[in-house]
């Protein structure tokens, strides 16, 4: 399985998130899963990348050229895709993933999320969306799906598209165990 990961590139947030990060990281490298992800070098991004390498794990970052001619990169993961903006690197990053997990992160990275949730309510992604809640960092975000589904803006069906988990451990439980979802999402896309 090749898992796409959404993650925060800050450096100044609470050690427990990059403690969740790492041991995300582990996780798939010793479950053989792919890992591909952003490509950056610090924040939750870098420490799941670091803990990917560190245990013999396959991870494959995709990274904006202008970010790469920052100095943004990871230095340490070999197999580095370089786009030419930050839509190319959503289409890559989609196209080459069997799941999408979001990790803690800014505006980026609840973007990046918003985006696999409406490509799985049209049918254009299939596979598992997985929300790690780590320090129920995403607390207000499921409290507002809910208030979607409430006002209409959503059908309640369209909850079945993510997954929450509350634990590393809980995202391997979810990618697991995952069913499907509804095989022709077209025909409730529209309310």
């Amino acid at each position: 399985m090749t898992v796409c990961v959404f993650a925060s590139s800050s450096s100044r947030i609470d050690k427990r998130y990059a403690e969740a990060a790492a041991k995300l990281g582990s996780l798939f490298a010793k479950s053989k899963m792919n890992v591909i992800y952003g490509g950056g070098g610090i924040g939750l991004m870098g420490v799941l990348a670091d803990a990917v390498i560190e245990n013999n794990g396959s991870i494959t970052g995709v990274i904006p050229s202008f970010m790469n001619d920052e100095g943004w990169g990871h230095p340490h993961v070999k197999e580095m895709i370089i786009t030419t903006d930050m839509g190319d690197r959503k289409k890559n990053m989609f196209a080459m993933a069997d799941a999408v997990v979001a990790m803690p992160g800014g505006i980026g990275t609840l973007e990046e999320l918003t985006e696999a949730i409406t490509l799985k309510q049209l049918g254009l992604f299939k596979g598992s969306v997985v929300i790690l809640n780590t320090l129920n960092f995403y607390k207000s975000l499921i409290d507002f799906l809910e208030h979607m589904v409430k006002g209409n803006f959503l059908r309640t069906e369209h909850k079945g598209i993510w997954e929450i988990a509350n634990t590393p451990e809980e995202v391997l439980t979810a990618l697991s165990n995952n069913k499907g979802w509804i095989d022709d999402p077209r025909r409730i896309a529209k309310i």
